[in-house]
């Protein structure tokens, strides 16, 4: 940022005094709150997490400083305002992956494929497209979840929310537009998984990677071509049980 563009040092000192402000706010309707849900603690929270992360920024802009708040993101729940004792439940997931290997994909596929003597003639392993819908087609999104790195697939971010509900939905009413009328205020409780929640690893680990002389480590990578291959097969063959089928594992549920 240019010096032009920079907040003057009066601008920092009134947003650090405005978080003072804040604090004392949130610590008031603490004091007063009527019960655990209580709106006027939930408004004071917002007002002083808006607060802070204001001063964060100012702080960092005029004197390259940071402070050691953890600011809440957008994504925070609101209080839940469901029913005490829902009746029915709804269970919203989604898992991200990155399609790491096509090649692995296509062969999983090939297998079911070849396995289903009521398939189609046309090949539809032959593309990732064509793959992935024969393999989700397959194979329950749970075990899937728990073989990915089979199907050439890696993990990426993935949530789970729970929602209560009043009664059951009708079969069929919702189908056409599953995740259209999520209420937050109704989620239960809500299971993220992200890379952003891991451990970072010690600066040593990459230190001894290049320790390795890159000459011998491409000859080692020309040298393992074929056993990869061969490695791929293997697995692939693994995946078979007695009658040729496509073996299906238990995935924790």
């Amino acid at each position: 940022m240019s010096d032009a563009a920079q907040p003057t040092a009066a601008e920092v000192r009134a947003a650090a005094e405005a978080v003072k402000t804040a604090l004392d706010r949130h610590l008031s309707a603490v004091e007063r709150r009527s019960g655990e849900e209580d709106p006027a603690v939930y408004d004071a929270f917002n007002e002083l997490a808006a607060a802070a992360e204001a001063y964060d920024e100012l702080l960092y802009d005029r004197y390259d400083e940071v402070t050691p708040f953890e600011i809440p993101g957008e994504d925070t729940l609101p209080p839940y305002t469901g029913p005490e004792e829902p009746s029915a439940l709804s269970v919203l997931i989604r898992r991200d992956y990155a399609v790491a290997e096509p090649q692995r994909l296509m062969a999983q596929a090939r297998r079911v494929e070849a396995a289903d003597e009521e398939a189609p003639g046309t090949e539809a392993s032959g593309t990732v497209h064509g793959a992935l819908g024969l393999l989700f087609g397959e194979f329950e999104p749970d075990e899937i979840a728990s073989r990915h790195k089979e199907f050439g697939l890696e993990e990426g971010d993935s949530t789970l929310w729970v929602t209560a509900a009043d009664e059951s939905a009708e079969p069929g009413e919702w189908l056409e537009a599953p995740f259209e009328q999520v209420d937050p205020q109704r989620v239960v409780c809500r299971f993220d998984v992200s890379a952003v929640f891991d451990e970072e690893f010690d600066d040593d680990i990459d230190g001894d990677d290049e320790d390795i002389d890159d000459g011998d480590a491409a000859n080692g990578d020309a040298e393992n071509g074929d056993a990869d291959l061969a490695e791929l097969d293997e697995d692939l063959d693994t995946d078979l049980d007695e009658d040729g089928e496509p073996a299906r594992l238990e995935a924790d549920r």
